[in-house]
């Protein structure tokens, strides 16, 4: 045993010799390029005294940036997620003066703004090395998982939850946002993502899901974390009763459907014990969290949303990496954007702006953040763990669902799904991979590109109402803006976040290809005989638009030509909504049973010989409402789990089968106690999210339902 930790402390040692030999080497090459920096007396060394000075140089900051760094960073934990990557260099750079500045005789001296670029490199370089070294040596890195899985056994020792034997295999679910079932099946052939082909060969079965009508991530992921879809009828919607218009992508709306759901539930969530969620919009009960959009609003210690922040930039060299990154991407969007206008590619939306930026967040820091934070989940043998990658989602909306620019970001998460399954083959217990969507998309010209007018103009027009001579343009509601203005801790930008007033202006809200329209002076749900009392030319100005495909009017469905089709009535709906594919019918009979739909519901036009719809915002790649491939998510699992019921329908089937999948995993459930009657494994003060309420559908993965603090290492 004292052979083996002398062995253990040795390579250890041979490690950070060789890191510091690496920086001083580094250091050195830095002062002989960069003229503000140098490592001698003002009277010149000898090449001994400069290299002395190099290791001493390089040994300050790397103790200071082991010691101190974590402790700045954590610090500023509360600062804007932006804002710390940007302070991170100025912070490093701040430490390599101090380093500089403890080295005998005054002879390192770089100048501040020389500072910063020094230690990013001596930062990259030390972190390349650190971890080739210990890719090299992999019983070091298996005894350090073995650490990581010891210390989470004594932890659930001490809580009195101990279980004997091996661990129970935990389960992985990662969503790829937007990413179709044809989608995925395509870029499985050709080529595009080899890790997700080689588990469709072998070790994966794969089946499509439908969603409901509103096919977009607030509704799917909803379902799918929280059982519910219920009074979800779009991504935004105005509420008569509270005279305010819900939006899932922003914070403070996306914690009352998160609340909503749990009332209606009576559950916590799929993640409710020993869970982790990851870049999502909703929690799923889970005590882990990072980039969780229904917690980002709230302040102080009780919102853990940031720390995958924290967790991610504590190494300053994970700051210096993104960074590159996000300018690779930046510069990429902005070269792919030029390409498209120069060649006149249609359709085409504006990519200008703050766009760039937002398509970097997304594809780069949002990506690496959550890859951090599943790794460490791993490590940390999390029973249950749920992210969201939104990558592909952000650049289809823009680029289009099929093309170049989205091939290139299924190829890269291809390899982050890559890097995920080699982590999960040295955690300290099995993890099943399960892959899954929350929606597909659908390719198109949006309505206003098409028309030369928005969805809004046409409603004031068929009623009667002034239109703007210049048609305005829809802002596009993608969750990675409102993940970026999370990050920056500023409230969600809509032009519909006030609070409309009693009139007879309308409210017109656009979901994709999904548009509501909503009349706040008609109280309750208004039918179609009090609309055409009040407007009597707008239903049909809007169901003979050539660019219109349907409307939803208080249980009637009406098309172009005067056809009308009860919901009521048996196979009336069916036959007029078959374009729009099977189960379309079924998908508006029950969004129209909900208590906050919309006065008038309208589906745009679909063609199903080219699969294309018209959004109703700037997306030529959109999802929302029905039609084409939007409406078909996939849902891939390891053979080890029982296979999921043919034709599933919505995402609270989708939620059932996950649960169920839970349960295969760890065996019998056990039901969680009320919040009053609360067991030790949930000890006050640990949680985050509301108490669990009692209910049937409580506890997935008993064993490991303790709570830990983030080791994303």
């Amino acid at each position: 045993m004292w052979r083996g930790r002398w062995r253990s402390l040795g390579s250890a040692l041979v490690r950070v010799i060789l890191v510091w030999a690496v920086s001083t080497l580094t250091m050195l090459a830095l002062a002989g390029l960069l003229p503000d920096f140098r490592l001698r007396s003002g009277d010149g060394d000898s090449v001994t005294q400069i290299g002395l000075t190099a290791a001493w140089g390089a040994g300050a900051f790397g103790l200071l940036s082991a010691l101190v760094w974590p402790v700045l960073v954590r610090a500023l934990l509360l600062v804007p997620a932006l804002v710390l990557g940007l302070l991170v260099f100025f912070l490093n750079g701040s430490l390599l003066l101090l380093a500089l500045g403890l080295i005998p005789s005054g002879r390192g001296e770089v100048a501040p703004e020389t500072a910063v670029v020094v230690a990013a490199v001596m930062s990259a370089v030390a972190s390349a090395t650190s971890t080739a070294l210990a890719v090299r040596d992999d019983e070091a890195y298996r005894r350090r998982l073995h650490r990581l899985a010891d210390r989470r056994r004594r932890r659930t020792r001490h809580r009195g939850a101990a279980r004997p034997g091996e661990p129970a295999p935990g389960l992985l679910f990662l969503q790829l946002d937007g990413v179709g079932y044809q989608t995925l099946r395509r870029a499985a052939g050709s080529g595009l993502m080899p890790t997700v082909a080689g588990w469709l060969d072998g070790s994966h079965g794969i089946t499509a899901w439908r969603t409901d009508w509103s096919s977009q991530t607030g509704a799917s992921q909803l379902g799918i974390l929280h059982g519910s879809t219920f009074d979800v009828p779009a991504f935004r919607w105005y509420e008569k009763d509270t005279r305010e218009v819900v939006v899932c992508n922003r914070p403070t709306s996306a914690a009352e459907l998160q609340r909503r759901a749990i009332a209606r539930t009576g559950d916590g969530g799929l993640l409710t014990l020993d869970g982790a969620s990851r870049g999502n919009l909703f929690s799923g009960g889970a005590d882990q969290l990072a980039l969780v959009l229904s917690v980002s609003a709230r302040r102080g210690r009780a919102n853990r949303s940031r720390a995958g922040y924290f967790a991610y930039f504590r190494d300053p060299a994970n700051a210096v990496r993104t960074a590159l990154s996000f300018v690779a991407e930046v510069a990429r969007e902005i070269g792919q954007s030029l390409r498209s206008r120069l060649r006149e590619e249609r359709p085409r939306v504006a990519r200008g702006g703050m766009y760039p930026l937002i398509r970097a967040f997304a594809t780069v820091v949002e990506r690496d953040v959550v890859a951090a934070a599943v790794i460490g989940d791993m490590l940390a043998g999390r029973a249950a763990i749920y992210a969201d990658l939104v990558a592909y989602d952000e650049v289809a909306h823009h680029s289009g669902p099929h093309g170049r620019d989205t091939d290139r970001v299924l190829a890269r998460l291809d390899r982050t799904l890559a890097l995920l399954a080699r982590v999960a083959e040295h955690a300290p217990r099995q993890y099943r991979i399960v892959l899954l969507s929350d929606h597909g998309q659908s390719p198109g010209e949006t309505f206003l590109g098409r028309y030369g007018l928005t969805l809004k103009d046409l409603v004031r027009a068929g009623c009667g109402l002034p239109v703007p001579r210049r048609a305005g343009r829809t802002r596009s509601g993608a969750e990675a803006r409102a993940a970026v203005l999370a990050a920056l801790h500023r409230p969600v930008e809509e032009d519909e976040r006030g609070q409309p007033g009693r009139g007879p202006d309308p409210v017109v809200l656009a979901s994709g290809n999904l548009g509501l329209i909503s009349f706040p002076d008609l109280p309750g749900r208004a039918s179609r005989e009090r609309i055409e009392r009040a407007h009597p030319a707008l239903l049909a100005t809007l169901a003979n638009h050539p660019g219109i495909g349907f409307l939803l009017v208080d249980g009637e469905v009406l098309g172009p030509g005067g056809a009308v089709a009860r919901l009521d009535e048996p196979g009336a709906a069916e036959e007029l909504l078959a374009r729009f594919g099977p189960g379309a019918a079924r998908a508006v009979r029950r969004t129209d049973a909900f208590p906050h739909v919309a006065d008038v519901m309208v589906n745009s036009a679909y063609d199903p010989r080219t699969g294309e719809v018209h959004a109703f915002e700037e997306q030529i790649g959109s999802h929302g409402g029905l039609g084409g491939e939007q409406s078909r998510a996939f849902l891939m699992w390891p053979a080890e789990l029982s296979e999921p019921e043919p034709d599933l329908v919505g995402a609270e089937a989708v939620h059932e089968v996950l649960r169920r999948w839970l349960r295969e995993a760890d065996g019998p459930q056990v039901p969680v106690a009320a919040p009053e009657t609360a067991s030790t494994a949930d000890p006050p003060g640990e949680r985050v999210e509301e108490p669990r309420p009692r209910g049937g559908k409580s506890g997935s993965l008993p064993s490991a339902g303790v709570s830990a603090r983030d080791e994303i290492r």
